[in-house]
């Protein structure tokens, strides 16, 4: 007598080698498909992944504040809160209060665009101007270095508005404050013989001065 097994049994045995039939063609489709793209030349030769360069920084620009000597509008020469303003030579600042007093009389105030500066502001203002008229000679006529700058040392002012500095281009001398440079009608630094003598003759500009070539 023959065994035959049950129909069920049959049926589910059946499904089972279809699903395995599909499962082996799925993969041998799939590694067809991807064969040729790993054994392209491409791809053979394409180079494992590195590690980012290195590239140096860019030198950005820094903000200089009151400490560096930068100074808000419409500071004064009266204005004991910064040090734009108190680190200027002491016989600088006292001739440039007297100078204010007699001037706001005739209703004109003598405000400080820029007075001492720190050797690091000084250097970023000549950077600036390098990269603006295009070479180190021609930064020269507008901004010193900061080893010979007078607003490092505190000897030096730029006034701001014009009626202070044609007031000051006027009666500077007699508080022995004087333009120095003919192209910086707003830079001013004292020289005590004025006083007596009258400022000395102008340098065209910052350029021309001796001091400035040390």
């Amino acid at each position: 007598m023959s065994y035959r097994e049950p129909a069920r049994t049959a049926a589910r045995r059946t499904r089972w080698t279809v699903l395995a039939a599909l499962v082996i063609v799925s993969a041998t489709i799939t590694g067809v498909l991807m064969w040729p793209r790993a054994s392209s030349p491409t791809a053979s030769l394409a180079p494992a992944a590195s590690p980012p360069v290195e590239t140096p920084q860019r030198d950005h620009k820094r903000d200089f504040g009151e400490a560096d000597g930068a100074l808000p509008d419409g500071v004064t020469v009266f204005d004991d809160g910064y040090p734009g303003i108190t680190n200027l030579d002491p016989d600088l600042l006292e001739a440039l209060r007297e100078a204010a007093k007699d001037a706001a009389a005739n209703g004109v105030k003598l405000y400080v665009n820029s007075g001492w500066r720190s050797p690091e502001r000084q250097e970023q203002l000549l950077r600036e101007a390098i990269s603006k008229y295009g070479s180190e000679e021609e930064a020269a006529r507008w901004v010193a270095t900061a080893d010979t700058s007078p607003h490092v040392s505190g000897d030096a002012v730029d006034i701001g508005q014009s009626n202070a500095t044609t007031w000051l281009s006027e009666h500077g001398a007699e508080y022995g404050l004087c333009q120095i440079y003919g192209n910086e009608p707003w830079h001013y630094e004292l020289r005590p013989e004025a006083i007596d003598d009258g400022c000395p003759r102008m340098y065209a500009d910052p350029s021309q001065d001796p001091k400035m070539r040390q």
